[in-house]
């Protein structure tokens, strides 16, 4: 282990990429993750592509991440999926990792045949108390998958392929304990497409992360507020008693700013909003600011997007010794933070940046995807998304190793984690 930013312990799994996939209920409320890695980057080690890629096989490389970093720094209290392979389902998976079972879905697909030796397997699995999950099997195979079926808690089906009215039936008749979950969801009109016509538990793909292809014209009142706020703060030399009187506005933020600087203080409690504000300074204040109004700016939309744009601006702001940008770690931080801000504003990225009057590198990425930063939003958006393939050849060309790639996400992670626990105190 070591220090990372912001004095975060950042747990080390050496040369393992971890991208964490969430599921949704009908209420875009997160109720699992899934978490996908790779170990090795193939290009640049071509010798993998042989034999040695096997090397390691026979363990779960998710259980191995949730064991180093702790099951809740991953997905508090939901459950976690974790895709397994036809020879690594075979592993001691208890030695691997020690996190309740019955928060493990171990994911299977159709590399894993429904033949005795596997079905045996997954019966020890499930009276372990793991759950099991299967995707990829294809509609003429389903009746094959029984004796699996019949063990199987969850089942991800191509919303794009199957009529849903049928898999209800289907499913409700043959395996009524079974969830179904819906994947590859492209936009929020599919999702709510699916939700009207019922049938699925889970929802999972990119939907809760692409802007609305109608925007609004009017910007809430208290958003008005945030980011305004936002404004002043990341003006070079801002005022404090500006801050402080926009603070003062909104009661959450002011409550949240003096429990906070009330905690520095030894001797005698902060009582107004412009002290505390002058006990933090314009540096700590901007900080706190710009994570702080995240929550309050964000609060009608999936946590989960707070969850994306703050971890983006760590992880990017993590990234900036990696891509020579460490004189621009504080932007390349706005940059992932305001990477979100059309799906939150419901407008264009454009419109939106206007908005909070964001100009020069940030602009540039975020709306002509060009520029100095843009190369670290490029590789942050294909990381998150579990695209290994693309991950590796951004890896090549920025000559970044897996080492430091994993260690900035982890980081991000423990920090997300650290600053969550904090907003809970309040």
């Amino acid at each position: 282990m070591r220090k990372g930013n912001g004095g975060c312990i950042v747990v080390r799994v050496e040369f393992m990429l971890l991208a964490l996939i969430p599921l949704f209920d009908e209420n875009m409320t997160v109720k699992a993750y899934s978490v996908f890695s790779q170990k090795e980057n193939f290009l640049l080690n071509p010798r993998l592509l042989g034999t040695a890629q096997y090397d390691g096989a026979t363990t779960v490389e998710g259980l191995e991440l949730i064991e180093s970093m702790g099951i809740d720094t991953i997905s508090g209290n939901t459950e976690i999926f974790v895709p397994v392979t036809n020879i690594a389902i075979f592993s001691d998976v208890e030695s691997q990792c020690h996190a309740p079972h019955e928060r493990i879905v171990f994911l299977i697909d159709n590399t894993i045949p429904p033949v005795e030796m596997y079905v045996k397997r997954l019966h020890e699995l499930k009276k372990m108390g793991y759950k099991l999950a299967v995707r990829k099997i294809a509609v003429v195979d389903l009746e094959g998958y029984r004796d699996i079926l019949k063990l199987t808690d969850y089942v991800f089906l191509n919303s794009h392929k199957i009529a849903i009215d049928k898999a209800r039936v289907y499913f409700g008749k043959l395996y009524p304990n079974i969830k179904l979950c819906a994947g590859s969801i492209n936009n929020m009109e599919e999702f709510e497409h699916l939700k009207a016509e019922g049938g699925y538990h889970l929802y999972e793909g990119n939907f809760y992360r692409v802007p609305v292809a109608k925007g609004n014209n009017e910007v809430a009142p208290l958003k008005v507020n945030y980011i305004e706020l936002l404004n002043v703060v990341n003006n070079e030399n801002f005022d404090l008693a500006d801050a402080a009187e926009i603070i003062g506005r909104d009661t959450a933020l002011t409550i949240s700013l003096l429990k906070m600087v009330n905690r520095m203080t030894v001797n005698s409690g902060i009582t107004t909003i412009r002290h505390a504000a002058a006990m933090l300074g314009q540096v700590e204040l901007k900080k706190w600011i710009n994570t702080a109004v995240v929550n309050e700016l964000y609060a009608d939309k999936p946590s989960e997007i707070t969850r994306l744009s703050l971890l983006r601006a760590k992880f990017a702001e993590s990234l900036a010794v990696d891509f020579n940008l460490q004189s621009k770690s504080e932007e390349l931080f706005l940059m992932g933070l305001f990477s979100v801000l059309d799906i939150i504003l419901e407008k264009s990225m454009e419109e939106s940046l206007e908005l909070v009057k964001v100009a020069g590198n940030i602009r540039e990425a975020l709306i002509v995807h060009d520029g100095l930063l843009y190369p670290v939003l490029e590789l942050i958006t294909q990381y998150e998304t579990a695209n290994w393939a693309e991950v590796s050849r951004l890896m090549v060309l920025q000559n970044i190793n897996m080492d430091s790639l994993s260690g900035a996400y982890l980081n991000a992670l423990q920090w997300y984690k650290k600053l969550m626990y904090i907003e809970a105190e309040k």
